[in-house]
């Protein structure tokens, strides 16, 4: 039997690795399910009951606002002059544009809308599972005694770790890709049945595939920086550890940066990246950049994070975490 076809079968064979993709497919049909019930079909009864309410809220606010410059006026020459503005003429007073109908439509799937949120949710969940499927996969292999006694079988080190790895990136993609495919068709009907799907245009289409794609590197780097981590301590809890050890450090930056007075601390904070990766772009805001004013205003300066600098950024770190991970393989005892 060839090496990968052994790791394929250990891979799929494991409990971990069962149990941890039931989980996702719960979550995952969790997350289907709450957005058909939460949503609705909008038709013409829905935008009527929705006009009518704005129009409802609209009369009460022009009658508060009647009612407010009534106050005002007779307010003239007492104690409580004080609390209105000399002209009561000034008062604000609503606009129909201001009770917008669409604010009180019911919840509706849109798809042009909505689906790049359910793209990131998708990404995060199987990132999250390829990590730990990554890290449990070689982590219990080293924990076991079951790496060694590999290498006797077959004593090459770095072919063993990569066709693991190979092994492992592979099922990982094409699981990836055929659940994606499959989310995007639930969505798809959900819009059709309890939301809208128009102005779908083959531009939408092709910025979500983009998106995907960004998602799927998202996946894919996260199984192998699991899988290297753990590699890396010969033990699965090695990935966990770094993870946490990650994350308190990045807090930490993030905190002294923005009490340090760091003109942009959102780019020292990993999620934000992440956000970026899969949003297109993140902003960063420098609010101490200029004095806001009520009749002013203010114009922040900002920082744009792009896509590709996540992109690069996530590239180069699992880049060289595999590549030390491979390093430590050939240079270490196995003992």
């Amino acid at each position: 039997m060839s090496l990968a076809r052994a790791e394929s079968r250990r891979l799929i064979k494991r409990r971990f690795t069962k149990v941890l993709l039931v989980g996702v497919l719960l979550v995952l049909a969790a997350v289907a399910a709450g957005t058909y019930l939460s949503s609705q079909k909008v038709g013409p009864s829905q935008v009527a009951a929705a006009k009518a309410e704005a129009d409802r809220y609209y009369q009460d606010a022009l009658r508060q606002a009647a009612a407010d410059k009534q106050t005002c006026l007779a307010a003239a020459g007492t104690p409580n002059a004080s609390q209105w503005p000399a002209n009561c003429d000034e008062l604000y007073t609503p606009t129909l544009e201001d009770y917008d109908y669409t604010w009180y439509m019911p919840p509706t799937f849109n798809l042009r809308e909505d689906f790049t949120d359910m793209i990131s949710v998708f990404a995060v969940v199987l990132a999250a599972a390829a990590f730990l499927i990554g890290a449990s996969f070689v982590g219990a292999e080293w924990n076991s005694g079951g790496m060694m006694n590999l290498l006797l079988w077959r004593p090459q080190r770095l072919r063993v770790l990569g066709t693991k790895l190979a092994t492992f990136l592979t099922w990982l993609l094409g699981l990836s890709v055929l659940l994606g495919a499959v989310w995007a068709g639930l969505f798809r009907l959900i819009a059709e049945t309890r939301g809208t799907t128009e102005k779908m245009t083959p531009g939408v289409w092709q910025s979500f595939g983009l998106t995907g794609l960004r998602g799927l590197g998202l996946i894919v780097a996260a199984g192998a920086l699991g899988f290297a981590l753990a590699s890396l301590g010969r033990h699965t809890g090695m990935a966990l550890g770094a993870l946490v050890g990650i994350g308190a450090l990045q807090i930490g930056v993030y905190v002294m940066a923005g009490l340090a007075g760091f003109k942009y601390p959102d780019v020292l904070f990993a999620p934000f990246w992440l956000i970026a990766l899969l949003y297109k772009e993140w902003v960063a805001t420098d609010y101490t950049s200029c004095d806001y004013s009520s009749t002013s205003g203010c114009e922040p300066d900002t920082f744009t994070m792009t896509w590709q600098a996540g992109s690069v950024g996530l590239a180069a770190l699992t880049a060289v975490v595999v590549l030390i991970s491979m390093w430590t393989m050939r240079r270490r005892d196995i003992t």
